[in-house]
């Protein structure tokens, strides 16, 4: 495709910047061939039309993807041009903090001005062995390629650093050469690579100085070949400078100071030994004040002094000599103080007695007066004569500061002599990697004759460069069988001519030099003459006849003519120098002794000297008139010599380049100025290569990577099984242009652009399917979303819905419910009313009614009364009325009825006489006599019924009157009653005027009563209130002083806790760090052993001679004088050099004094290992006592106990010693006695026999006593617990009938005697035991009672503590406890010099018993009389054979103990043992053996067996220490062994889970704990060696398994590389994977179960291991940028997962090792999470707890997105993350020590298997063991 198709819309471009150098820009609309504007949209917002150039009709450069911005290699980038690698570089720079960066074969290195922790020794580790194109650009992976290249093509090596003064080329070459000094190491132990480090300092002390851009710039250019023997270590090394600043010694510009050493003396100069010197301020001398600028910031130059001198010294140049230097130089610094007078213009003098002068020749060791003459005088010599002339004070200023630096010149290629002497190497130099650290391209306002050698030099380099760059993409060309066409690229060859060739610049200027009359004039108009309009890159400048202009290949530099001719010349007066030779001082005559040969170039290549100068840019005046004697070549010459001897030697090696680069002027830290930057680039040739690379096919794919990458543009049908073949099928449809690629072996070449197109097709078929995929995916998230919400609606509608019916139903319920309640409510209202009205109502009509009846009643009582009285009244007046009308209406009616008579009378007696009144009167009579009749009748029966009614009535009526009667008696009695109340009412009426009368009186009195209580109750109130807040504050006041006392006391305890917790954590720590230090100590012994050993062998083959007189000393020679078992050993190796120094002095001198040196490391190491036992021992004594306080007190009656388990052991062991001097008896009888003696019938046998009877008799009442003795203690301990003395005569009782079966009746008497002394015994021990707890009690009691005191006290002190203040309390709290702990410690040491006491007691008594037991059976011996002995019938007994027993011990002789070892050991082969044989078998078997030297109570043979076996060990190891299988074998073995001599020690911490049959097994006669101590140490140094082992093994399978393995296939993608290509390629079939790693630690872990390794060590091992896998993963993560993606992260949390799924199914889950693994985890999840917002910085800062600040920072800037869709990490988030990281303290490095090993411990595990059950295989060969 053409290139113009790729100025589309939207495409980003860079355009030129007068400010930024170039700006980025985007298109607003595609571009079409023929527009002369392009419409442009700046980055700030901008919009510009961009106008191309008419001319060309080039077009801007196109901007990289950004996901190519940051790459490691600038040639990965898909276009190749200036703006590209400029803004990589930053971006790299500024945004990711990496300071390194690839260029093909260059490594740019950009000086950050700050120190970084990325060259430590773990970086140096990390990089080392690692392929240049895996890691991240580093200096250190420069120094492996060469390294490595070294060592594979056996080609010599050369590192070019160069760059502008301030760029870091010192730094970085000094980095080169540590880097080399620690990987190779040295041959000897000479530490070549510490002197070749300690050069360093001497170098730049006399040649670097301060300039107005670097602190520390070098002023000399140097080439250091460092020489490697045939293993590639270090042996020696070479020098050789160039071009020393030689003017600088007496002039200094503006800013700028001196060389360092100077300083240095100045400020040294207070020192004694420097006294003599008579220096002062440097402000004191002309030669170093002329800067102004003495003091460097932040540099000590009393310190570099030291430094200075300490390198010295490594170097071997001593004292005296060091001294010599200092003088001289102090000697410059006084002559740079004399003066000169002007006599006239043609002549001076120095003033008489002149001080510098003649400090200046006492130092020097010359005359004074003549050293005055010839600085004021010269001489001349003509054909015929020679005289001398006065000089002029300028010239004679000239000629002091020439003879200064002359000096200084000498000096400075002395001491690079003798520097080169140090480091120079007896041994044959195999090949060398040299460093050349030398200027790069200069140009300055002012430029003069340094400037122009620089640029030369630079010329000649560039040239080498690019002839370089050229022939290696040759080779790649033709390696892969492409066309070779000439790449046009600048050969500056014609300007290397116009300097170089015959009647060149340097050539004119040396024959301008000879010429008598020759001025930088005449000079100038023969280079015009010669050169200009003739050569095309000479030109003259306009407005200058004394400068020219030369065309280098980084720019034009104009040069200044003047000074050219002094500076060549570099002129010296003979005379002064010949003053100089004649000096007393020795050293100065060395310095002037081979003039001749320094100058030959010959002898500069061969000493490393170069006497060069370089002055500033003010140059001194020429001196007219100097003769030609002085030197015979000049500068220029001498330099171009140099310079083309240097270019033979890099021409003769391989050059790897480093260009530093100086990013601004100002020395800020991490800041960028391009327009500097883009300078430098262009003069240090990687804008060169760049142009050189993108003038071929600069993008090189692999088949693979490519089909990888671009397998998106292919369709199916087009994949084939061939990938080459696919590929090119691919890229003819993709790339119609065939010139744009081509198709190489291997690889596929594309031109620039190119690989950017394909990226923009890729990037455009992934959008394409991402925005398929998007439509895709959100339309069925969508139509997901829509049915989930319909479903949702459904849902919620139903729901709802039956919500609004339960609602409404409930709404019904509610309002049914509230109109009940409504109405009862109401009624409840209503009736409450109701009740309330009536309740009132009816209060009101009784109140009423009882009024209204009170008031009616007291009517009707008035009335009653007024009617009683109107009734008496009214009665007697009736009565009185009555009586008198009764009188008158009696007298009236007796008067009336007289008349009323008399006149009826009178009718009657005329009715009567008259019939017919009869007749009518008695008309109807007798009907009115029947009706009357019959009423009549009727009210007959209405009379009885009224009869009988008035009957019932009378009835009724009486008992009415009766009850009248009654009610009138009880009224009288009331009235009566009534009347005395009345008159008793009158009486209380009276009393109650009285009481009234009382009463008011008293309300009176109470009224004035209550009103003085009132206010006596107001009063007394206020009080109350006021004493109520006052007791309130008072409560406030004590609940705060309770409180804050409480607090306090809390505050005071838990500081205390905490202090006690923090001293035990900080006990811990330094006991885990002293065990770990003493481990470390042991590996340091251990590879010392071995260094000692090796030596030893070397020795013996250079003596080779047998060693005359050499025999092995005794090994078991005190144990116990000796920290170690090899005592003997030691002191055979110490013996050594005596016996072997006679002969090795006739053949090859020894280097004694390196044995020495190693002897004396030795014995320190030993003395420091007994030092730190010694305070291991004394940590873990007090820990130990510190939880011996807490355990109760020991009682008594141990002591008692104590003493009987003694006496039963001490008759075991008597009973032993019977039996051996029995069995030794017969043995004796069998083998020395005579036949005949011996018979079975000879008497001699009888009598032996018999003896053999009685003495077997008295071992059977031996053991019958043991047994009694035991059920005595059984008993007494019974009796001890239960106090009971019942059980006590019941044990005896069943003793006794125990005893009672005896047959003997003597031993029953006996028994039963002996059992009534064990009563009286138990008798008198129960009596003690109760005194005792009397006492003991009473003790208890005392110690209660001082508790309280002691309690009191305390309360007593809290309290005066609390009335201090908070200091003085804490003092006063820290002084009590101090106290506290010293009674403790004081009654501690009471209580035990108690025990020791009663020990001793014990002791003493158990020796009193033991003699009265032997006593007592020499005299039941002496009571068998002879005669029973030999005069008893013998009786043939039948004696039956008992099946053997085994003892658990083997029985070997003392000289099958090497046969032992060896078979044992030394050939033992572990896999059938581990396979076939119970774990440990070699450590059971050694144990028995050593029984059974215990059993025999032989020291020697314990001590010659396990030092031989302790000896025997290491030797295996040492002979296959690097087989796993065989170092896991004998690591369990140790540790059985070990843990044997534990468990059957005898001591009871070891003895608790013991069978009792193992218990007897135990160790009688010997402690071996000191062995046990060794045999933990050799341990210790097995357990590290098999670590070691085990990382050897796994460390190359971590990376490719870990970090480089896709586990998740797919998700990772490959992005396009540059000349460093990665080394393991994707299809890669033997390439690790993750199931290598599973593999690997399976095998190590059934290894180690199969030999039968602790569970404990195994867990420790494993988590070492995921320790290691973890470290070593993350450190190559730190250390690669392409590995830091998201996709990347996801893969390492998914091999961490394979890696716990393996704990779990190997049950390790306990181990540890998950933990180890936290920071990779956290590393992961790093890569993957959001990294945008302020909460996810938050959230980072939390959770990485495990990943330190630098760590974290160093992932974020090295996150590189894979593809366009992830998202860069900005710096504005990282600046928040390390803003919330600031906060944290801790360590600031990065890496992880990949060495670090964890303290290993040893737990105590008893073995289960009986030793008299363990069986000897045949295939050991051990027939010569003997099982007892």
């Amino acid at each position: 495709m053409a290139a113009s198709e790729l100025y589309t819309k939207f495409a980003r471009v860079w355009i030129p910047d007068p400010e930024e150098v170039w700006k980025s820009a985007e298109l607003l609309k595609d571009y079409k061939p023929g527009d002369k504007v392009l419409l442009l949209h700046l980055e700030e917002g901008k919009d510009l039309e961009y106008r191309l150039d008419p001319k060309t009709k080039e077009l801007p450069h196109l901007r990289n993807p950004d996901i190519l911005v940051g790459e490691n290699d600038l040639t990965a980038l898909s276009y190749l041009h200036e703006p590209a690698v400029l803004h990589n570089l930053r971006v790299r720079f500024i945004d990711s903090k990496l300071i390194y960066t690839y260029c093909g074969i260059v490594l740019v290195a950009i000086n950050p001005y700050e120190q970084l922790p990325i060259y430590g020794e773990d970086i140096i580790n990390a990089y080392s062995g690692q392929n240049m194109g895996d890691m991240d650009p580093h200096i250190f992976a420069v120094a492996e390629e060469a390294y490595k290249q070294m060592a594979r093509d056996e080609r010599n090596q050369s590192i070019i650093v160069s760059g502008e003064s301030g760029a870091g080329k010192t730094v970085s070459a000094k980095y080169a050469m540590r880097y080399f000094a620690t990987v190779s190491g040295s041959a000897s132990e000479a530490n070549v690579e510490e002197k070749v480090l300690a050069s360093n300092p001497i170098m730049e002390s006399i040649g670097n100085a301060k300039t107005t851009r670097n602190d520390n710039s070098s002023r000399f250019g140097k080439y250091i070949e460092i020489g490697f023997d045939k293993r590639y270590r270090i042996i020696g090394a070479n020098m050789r400078t160039y071009l020393l600043e030689k003017s600088r010694v007496v002039f200094q510009a503006e800013e700028e100071r001196n060389y360092h050493i100077f300083y240095q003396l100045c400020a040294s100069a207070k020192l004694p030994e420097f006294k003599m010197l008579r220096l002062g301020n440097a402000d004191n001398f002309h030669y170093t004040k002329q800067g102004g600028s003495p003091v460097i910031e932040g540099v000590d130059d009393t310190k570099e002094m030291a430094h200075t001198r300490q390198a010295c010294t490594l170097l071997g140049i001593s004292e005296s000599y060091q001294m010599g230097i200092f003088r001289i130089l102090a000697g410059i610094l006084h002559l740079g103080n004399v003066a000169f007078t002007s006599r006239d213009s043609d002549s001076c003098t120095i003033p008489p007695k002149h001080e510098p002068l003649s400090i200046f020749s006492d130092l020097m060791g010359v005359d004074y007066e003549e050293m005055c003459h010839w600085l004021c005088h010269r001489k001349l010599a003509t054909a015929t004569e020679t005289y001398i002339k006065p000089i002029s004070k300028l010239q004679a200023t000239n000629a002091r500061d020439a003879l200064a630096k002359h000096i200084y010149a000498k000096l400075f290629n002395w001491i690079v002599d003798h520097v080169n002497q140090a480091l120079h190497s007896a041994v044959k130099q195999h090949s060398f990697i040299g460093v050349l650290d030398i200027y790069g391209f200069e140009t300055f306002e002012i430029n003069s004759f340094e400037q122009f050698c620089i640029n030369y030099a630079n010329e000649k380099l560039q040239q080498q460069f690019n002839m370089h760059v050229f022939k290696l993409e040759q080779e790649e060309y033709m390696k892969e069988q492409i066309p070779w066409t000439l790449i046009d690229f600048y050969d500056n060859q014609p300007c290397i001519n116009l300097i170089e060739s015959k009647l060149g610049i340097l050539d004119l200027l040396d024959e301008e030099c000879k010429m008598p009359k020759g001025t930088d004039d005449t000079w100038a108009q023969k280079l015009y003459n010669t050169h200009l309009n003739k050569c095309a890159l000479f030109e003259k400048p306009r407005l200058s006849n004394k400068a020219f202009i030369i065309q280098h290949f980084a720019d034009k530099v104009e040069y200044q003519c003047e000074g050219f001719l002094e500076k060549n010349k570099d002129t010296v007066f003979e005379e002064q120098i010949k003053v100089l030779k004649s000096s007393k001082f020795k050293m100065l005559p060395e310095l002037f002794q081979d003039d001749e040969k320094a100058i030959s170039p010959t002898s500069a290549t061969s000493s490393g000297r170069m006497p060069l100068s370089r002055t500033p840019a003010k140059p001194t005046k020429g001196r007219p008139g100097q003769t030609a004697k002085e030197h015979k070549k000049t500068v220029g010459h001498q330099f171009r010599n140099s310079l083309h001897l240097l270019m033979e030697t890099l021409n003769a090696t391989t050059p790897h380049y480093v260009r530093c680069i100086k990013p601004n002027d100002f020395k800020f830290p991490f800041t960028f100025d391009e327009k500097r930057a883009v300078q430098q680039l262009r003069a240090c040739g990687v804008l060169e290569t760049i142009r050189i690379s993108a003038a071929g096919f600069p993008s090189r794919w692999t088949y693979q990577e490519f089909f990888s990458r671009y397998r998106v543009l292919m369709k199916q049908k087009d994949v084939l099984s061939d990938r080459k073949q696919t590929c090119k099928n691919v890229l003819e449809k993709l790339i119609l242009d065939k010139d744009k690629y081509q198709f190489g072996k291997t690889k596929i070449f594309f031109r620039a652009g190119q690989v950017a197109y394909l990226e923009k097709l890729r990037a455009d078929k992934l959008r394409a399917a991402c925005i398929r995929i998007q439509k895709t995916i959100r339309g069925w998230l969508l139509r997901k979303k829509y049915l989930r919400m319909r479903k949702a609606a459904i849902t919620v509608q139903r729901y709802v819905r039956g919500y609004q019916a339960r609602c409404y139903a409930k709404f019904l319920r509610r309002t049914k419910a509230a109109t009940i309640i409504q109405k009862y409510w109401r009624m409840y209202i209503v009736r409450r009313k109701y009740k309330i009205r009536r309740t009132a109502t009816i209060v009101l009509q009784s109140y009423l009614r009882g009024y209204l009846a009170r008031n009616r009643y007291r009517k009707m009582l008035r009335e009653h009364k007024a009617v009683i009285i109107q009734k008496w009244v009214r009665g007697w007046l009736a009565r009185t009325r009555y009586k008198r009308s009764m009188h008158a209406i009696i007298y009236l009616q007796c008067c009336f009825r007289r008349m009323m008579a008399k006149r009826e009378l009178k009718k009657l007696k005329i009715e009567a006489r008259s019939v017919e009144r009869y007749k009518k009167l008695h008309i109807g009579m007798e009907n009115k006599i029947m009706q009357l009749q019959r009423k009549v009748d009727e009210q007959n029966k209405d009379y009885k019924c009224l009869m009988e009614k008035l009957t019932t009535l009378e009835g009724i009526y009486n008992s009415e009157t009766e009850k009248l009667r009654s009610d009138l008696e009880r009224l009288q009695l009331s009235e009566e009653e009534a009347k005395v109340a009345t008159g008793r009412v009158l009486s209380l009426q009276e009393e109650i005027a009285k009481l009234r009368k009382d009463l008011e009186q008293t309300q009176s009195e109470k009224k004035s009563i209550e009103e003085r209580a009132d206010k006596y109750k107001q009063e007394t109130e206020q009080l109350v209130s006021n004493l109520k807040e006052e007791n309130t504050l008072l409560k406030q006041e004590k609940e705060a002083l309770n409180h804050l006392i409480v607090e306090q006391a809390k505050e005071m305890t838990e500081t205390m806790e905490k202090k006690l917790v923090e001293e035990t954590k900080q006990l811990e720590l330094d006991l885990n760090d002293e065990r770990l230090r003493y481990q470390n100590l042991l590996n340091e012994f251990s590879r010392l052993e071995e260094r000692y050993d090796d030596l030893k062998e070397e020795m013996t083959l250079m003596v080779n001679v047998p060693k005359p007189g050499h025999k092995r000393t005794d090994s078991t020679h005190s144990s116990n004088e000796s920290e170690y078992t090899f005592s003997s050993e030691i002191a055979e190796t110490e013996d050594m050099p005596l016996r072997t120094e006679e002969p090795s002095e006739k053949k090859v001198p020894l280097d004694m004094s390196l044995f020495l040196k190693l002897q004396k490391r030795v014995t320190e190491l030993e003395q420091e290992k007994q030092v730190m036992q010694d305070e291991l021992d004394r940590k873990e004594e007090q820990v130990l006592r510190s939880k011996a306080k807490e355990e109760e007190r020991p009682q008594i009656r141990g002591a008692e106990l104590e003493y009987e388990s003694l006496k039963r052991q001490e008759l075991e062991s008597e009973n032993k010693k019977l039996k051996n001097e029995l069995n030794e008896l017969r043995k004796a009888l069998s083998e020395k006695s005579a036949p005949e003696v011996t018979a079975p019938g000879a008497p001699a046998y009888r009598v032996l026999m018999e003896q053999l009877t009685s003495v077997s008799e008295e071992l059977d009442v031996r053991k019958e006593e043991v047994l009694i003795l035991r059920s005595q203690l059984v008993s007494q301990k019974e009796a001890i617990q239960h106090k009971d003395d019942k059980n006590t005569m019941t044990d005896s009782t069943i003793l006794l009938e125990d005893v009672q079966k005896m047959k003997d009746k003597g031993e029953i008497a006996q028994a039963y005697i002996g059992l009534k002394e064990t009563n009286r015994l138990l008798e008198s021990q129960l009596q003690s035991q109760k005194r005792s707890h009397e006492n003991e009690a009473e003790a208890l009691r005392g110690e209660i009672q001082s508790l309280k005191e002691e309690n009191n006290r305390q309360q007593q002190l809290l309290a005066q503590n609390l009335q201090l203040p908070p200091e003085a309390r804490i003092e006063a709290s820290l002084q009590h406890e101090i106290t506290r702990l010293t009674n403790e410690n004081l009654d501690l040491m009471e209580q035990l010099e108690k025990q020791d006491k009663t020990v001793r007691k014990l002791k003493k008594q158990l020796k009193v018993f033991a003699k009265k037991i032997g006593e007592l059976e020499v005299g039941q011996m002496e009571n068998i009389s002879p005669g029973q002995i030999i005069d008893e019938p013998i009786r043939p007994v039948n004696i039956p054979r008992k099946e053997k027993d085994f003892q658990g011990m083997l029985e070997y002789k003392k000289e099958d103990e090497q046969k032992l070892v060896k078979n044992l050991i030394l050939e033992l082969k572990p896999r059938g043992v581990a396979v076939n044989l119970i774990p440990g078998l070699p450590a059971y078997i050694l144990f028995m053996c050593v029984r059974h030297a215990d059993y025999l109570n032989d020291d020697q043979k314990v001590r010659s067996l396990l030092t031989s076996t302790i000896n025997s060990i290491k030797k295996v190891l040492k002979k296959r220490g690097d087989d796993f299988e065989t170092v896991s074998f004998w690591l369990s073995n140790t540790c059985r062994f070990l843990h044997c001599l534990k468990q059957y020690s005898g001591e009871e911490e070891f003895m608790k889970l013991n069978s009792p049959n193992q218990n007897k097994n135990c160790l009688n006669n010997f402690d071996l704990s000191e062995y046990r101590q060794i045999l933990s140490d050799v341990a210790i140094r097995i357990y590290h060696r098999f670590i070691v082992v085990m990382e050897n093994n796994i460390q190359p399978i971590i990376v490719p398994g870990m970090l480089e393995y896709e586990s998740l296939q797919g998700i990772s993608g490959l992005k396009p590389t540059g000349f460093r290509k990665r080394s393991s390629s994707i299809d890669d079939t033997d390439a690790y994977t993750m199931t290598s790693v599973l593999q690997q630690l399976s095998y190590f872990y059934s290894t180690m179960c199969q030999n039968g390794l602790d569970p404990e060590l195994v867990r420790q091992a494993v988590k070492q291991l995921f320790f290691l896998i973890g470290a070593v993963t993350l450190n190559s993560l730190f250390l690669r940028k392409d590995m830091c993606s998201c996709r990347k992260g996801m893969q390492i949390r998914c091999n961490i997962s394979y890696l716990e799924e393996w704990l779990k199914d190997k049950n390790l889950q306990n181990s540890l090792a998950k933990e180890t693994l936290e920071p990779l985890s956290q590393a992961a999840w790093l890569l993957q999470v959001k990294k945008i917002t302020d909460s996810d910085a938050k959230e980072i800062y939390e959770r990485c707890t495990s990943l330190s600040a630098v760590q974290i920072i160093k992932i974020l800037n090295s996150y590189t997105p894979i593809d366009d869709f992830e998202k860069r990490v900005t710096p504005s988030f990282v600046r928040k993350v390390q803003a919330l990281l600031n906060s944290r303290e801790d360590s600031s490095q990065l890496m992880l020590d990949t060495k670090y090993l964890f303290q290993v411990t040893f737990p105590f595990t008893p073995s289960p298997h009986a030793l008299e059950m363990i069986q000897i295989p045949s295939s050991f060969k051990l027939g010569f063991l003997n099982r007892l």
